[in-house]
């Protein structure tokens, strides 16, 4: 699981021949991005904490520095106000990456839940959207929701 979770957001081999390998990494980028600011504002609050472990996780992840953080999430909050719903993003996630990425991302998202301290129902609730969403394996999600709980220190 540790190997999936350090592969997470390494370059995912191109499904599209035709696409250029940069653009999708890209799109990977936003829509993973995307996915973590929307369960940030889930409840309404995005909290300086729940901020900072989206730039910790985007920059250790994505080897991006600090100012390359700050405008992969300028622009992938103006593609998640933007956008209608999660299924451009979470079908971008479902074609790059394999199950074990998945289910890492997942881990991640509870962090962000968790950043704050408290569980909303509607974070709960879009936990489990996502995870359909993302086709993870039944039961994964209450396991990854105690790992990111014991993993957290607030």
């Amino acid at each position: 699981m540790l190997d999936a979770f350090r592969s997470l957001f390494s370059p995912a081999r191109p499904r599209a021949a035709d696409a250029p390998a940069a653009a999708q990494h890209h799109a990977l980028h936003v829509a993973a991005c995307a996915m973590l600011l929307e369960m940030a504002h889930a409840d309404d609050e995005f909290t300086p904490d729940e901020r900072r472990d989206i730039e910790e996780a985007l920059g250790r992840h994505f080897d991006l520095a600090e100012d390359e953080v700050r405008t992969l999430i300028d622009l992938a909050e103006q593609e998640r106000r933007q956008a209608t719903d999660l299924f451009q993003f979470t079908t971008v996630i479902k074609q790059s990456y394999d199950e074990g990425q998945r289910m890492a991302l997942a881990e991640v998202l509870w962090r962000v839940v968790f950043a704050d301290g408290r569980l909303s129902e509607h974070e709960n609730y879009l936990m489990r959207k996502l995870s359909n969403l993302l086709d993870l394996r039944p039961g994964y999600l209450a396991e990854a929701r105690r790992r990111a709980g014991s993993d957290t220190s607030g």
